[in-house]
């Protein structure tokens, strides 16, 4: 596929410059159409506050949000998924949460072909404060620390496949693998378990919709929805971090995490698969989909995150063959 715009690539991806709805409307339109097999992005919030990013606000983003929906479907293949990350946001001035994010998603439904196939929750017990205002100031409200992951589709059985994204047995259900017993038999809900139902060892559980983002701590009893997800985006150690301390570049302030594009990646798609981010930032998607072997196409507006983009590419050990344009 033959692309303007590029500001760099790889084997597999490409990243362009420009603004995602101007390119995906017009020329891009037509070479996506029914190809994208995930796109998955954290568009902007709707914050009270302005950001460097660009956020919408009130009535304004709504519609902004819901315009997408009609494009975002005509990409999508039949079997192809749309996974969307978005925070929650409050009334301007007072402590009370608004429900724009609710309104933004039954109309992005409502006014297309897709449907929500399920929603998850994604928990960061690292997230500061906020807001600010009503819970450290005037500590009447807790801490608000986890976005909306709404999954969305086409059709009411996209592409999935939650074997591939199994998280790890907790140390009961060890146990009774090894010992090979359990209290089989009627539960007080009226489910009935078998007397073999939960001996077979299929290498984890399946993963829950909580998707909690924290580190692993070996002092604690954790669950964690998959593996991929036991890191914070907290950690300042890691090789983009480390590359932006060195460039002096303030690292973009909202990036998705890593973790959370891991999971959908892999539970959404299969390898040489085509994975879409309108909305990049700093290229997470980017970077995972290579990694994991995807195609993958990202598209951001600002050149300043699209620059630091690039440190994520340039980590030795990952091997990754990029060419800047």
């Amino acid at each position: 596929m033959k692309l303007n715009n590029i500001y760099y690539k790889t084997d597999i991806g490409n990243f362009l410059l420009g603004d995602s709805i101007s390119l995906l409307g017009s020329e891009l339109k037509e070479k996506l159409k029914g190809k994208v097999n995930l796109l998955i992005t954290s568009p902007p919030f709707p914050l009270n506050l302005k950001k460097k990013y660009g956020n919408l606000q009130g009535d304004e983003y709504q519609e902004w949000f819901e315009k997408l929906a009609h494009l975002f479907e005509y990409l999508l293949a039949d079997n192809g998924s749309l996974v969307i990350e978005i925070g929650n946001s409050w009334e301007p001035n007072r402590p009370v949460q608004s429900l724009l994010h609710l309104k933004s998603l039954l109309g992005f439904v409502e006014k297309s072909n897709l449907r929500l196939i399920q929603e998850f929750i994604c928990y960061n017990p690292s997230r500061l404060p906020s807001p600010a205002q009503w819970v450290t100031v005037n500590r009447i409200r807790t801490v608000d620390s986890y976005t909306h992951v709404w999954w969305m589709a086409k059709s009411d059985y996209p592409k999935s496949d939650n074997s591939k994204v199994l998280r790890p047995y907790s140390k009961n259900m060890i146990n009774l693998l090894k010992r090979q017993s359990f209290n089989s038999g009627k539960r007080p809900s009226s489910h009935k378990i078998s007397e073999k139902g939960f001996l077979k060892d299929h290498g984890g559980s399946i993963a829950h919709n909580l998707l909690e983002l924290d580190p692993l701590d070996s002092n604690r009893e954790v669950r964690l929805p998959h593996n991929v997800l036991s890191f914070s985006n907290s950690n300042s150690n890691d090789f983009f971090m480390k590359k932006c301390r060195e460039e002096k570049v303030a690292p973009h302030p909202a990036r998705m995490h890593g973790g959370l594009v891991s999971f959908f990646v892999n539970f959404l798609t299969d390898e040489n698969d085509l994975v879409l981010d309108p909305f990049a930032g700093s290229n997470t998607t980017g970077y995972v989909c290579e990694i994991n072997k995807r195609k993958w196409l990202s598209i951001e507006l600002n050149e300043e995150y699209a620059s630091q983009s690039v440190f994520r590419f340039l980590d030795k050990k990952d091997n990754l063959n990029i060419k800047l344009k």
